[in-house]
């Protein structure tokens, strides 16, 4: 099918260069009329159709494809009615969609990267907390805590983040209430602390105990927003009005400060090299180039589908003009010798990507799989 395509706007790419060369030519050193100016910005929008006609045909290939390497001869009859009621509410398909990229939520910066294969890669990072800024404190308190992170950990995926805080041991059962609190600047009105996460927890422990705190949502909009980090502060009081949790430590009490443990994804890529170009819709780029495009399951009435709901395709369109072809000089010099022996280079993806996906398949089954090729990295002439 991939090749089909290939060879299908190969074929119309260059009957249409020819067209261009053949009839769409202006000699600007001669003064141009208006109607002659007219004509020229007419050829112009010839490349706003080609590149129409080049978005369709991507779409319906991608439609093609999807089933085809889904081993599927037609799209499951599934509708979003029957979709809700056949999707378990259940732990592991939660677990399952945040652990993998779906390619929904790429960032910008993704398009400019390619997969690293050399370098090795961040999965757990233990961060100690250090003392919060004075902005935070009123008479030195809180002296509790601030988590500091490298630019390179604040641009990974986390899978889990626990904060483990040390209770001290008591004498007998009691209950425990354990709050976190978001620190802000104080301001005139004085503190401004924000309860973020509290615990009841029942505790008989004449040894003290880790307490490991669920603090994924927390970190990842740290990561998002790092200018909101200025720390937290934690307490655990029990019945009687004791604060167990150690923040500052007492004598004897060294390697017990409250600490984050996060588990991250770390993205494998780096700075592509070779860029091929990129363009937008509004682009007057002539040349071959790589659109951006997004394909919505939704509306093409996949329900069936899960995740991801869109994705970003990309597609290639535009000219590849032989004094473009000076990575092939050979191949520039054979057609320039006959240039109406040769269909000419065609501008095609030269680098691809999979995706992830979650669907029903024809027997209401749900999969998880990674489809090859599905997203266009790279445009160029070949």
């Amino acid at each position: 099918m991939a090749l089909v395509w290939t060879v299908v706007r190969c074929l119309v790419s260059t009957q249409q260069q020819e067209q261009r060369s053949d009839a769409q030519a202006v000699d600007y050193r001669k003064p141009q009329g208006p109607n002659s100016l007219k004509r020229h910005a007419s050829s112009n929008c010839s490349a706003c159709v080609w590149r129409e006609q080049s978005k369709v045909l991507r779409l319906e290939t991608i439609k093609s494809q999807i089933l085809s390497k889904l081993r599927l001869k037609q799209a499951p009859n599934i509708s979003r009615e029957v979709v809700n009621q056949l999707l378990p509410k259940a732990p592991p398909l939660q677990q399952l969609l945040d652990h993998h990229d779906f390619q929904g939520d790429a960032s910008a910066q993704d398009e400019f990267m390619e997969e690293d294969e050399y370098h090795a890669t961040t999965e757990s990072v233990i961060t100690m907390a250090s003392e919060p800024e004075p902005l935070v404190q009123v008479n030195g308190k809180p002296s509790c805590c601030f988590f500091k992170f490298s630019p390179k950990l604040m641009f990974t995926k986390v899978l889990k983040a626990q904060l483990w805080v040390y209770l001290r041991p008591l004498q007998q059962t009691s209950t425990v209430y354990l709050q976190i609190l978001r620190l802000k600047p104080v301001t005139e009105q004085g503190s401004r602390h924000i309860r973020i996460r509290s615990l009841k927890i029942e505790l008989n422990s004449r040894a003290g105990h880790w307490q490991s705190i669920d603090f994924k949502h927390v970190l990842q909009n740290w990561f998002k927003q790092p200018h909101t980090n200025w720390g937290i502060d934690i307490n655990a009081f029990d019945e009687s009005g004791n604060d167990l949790a150690v923040t500052s430590l007492r004598p004897g009490e060294e390697g017990l400060q409250p600490f984050l443990e996060v588990k991250v994804l770390e993205t494998t890529k780096r700075s592509r090299r070779n860029l091929g170009l990129d363009c937008d819709e509004h682009s007057t780029e002539s040349r071959c180039c790589r659109y951006p495009l997004t394909v919505d399951f939704e509306a093409f009435g996949w329900d069936w589908i899960i995740a991801p709901k869109r994705y970003k395709a990309n597609y290639c369109s535009g000219q590849c003009e032989y004094m473009f072809m000076q990575k092939y000089p050979h191949t520039h010099l054979v057609q320039h010798a006959n240039p109406r022996g040769s269909a000419g280079p065609c501008c095609t993806p030269t680098k691809m990507s999979p995706i992830n996906m979650l669907y029903f398949n024809d027997k209401q089954q749900i999969i998880h799989g990674k489809i090859p090729g599905m997203v266009v990295d790279r445009c160029g002439c070949s």
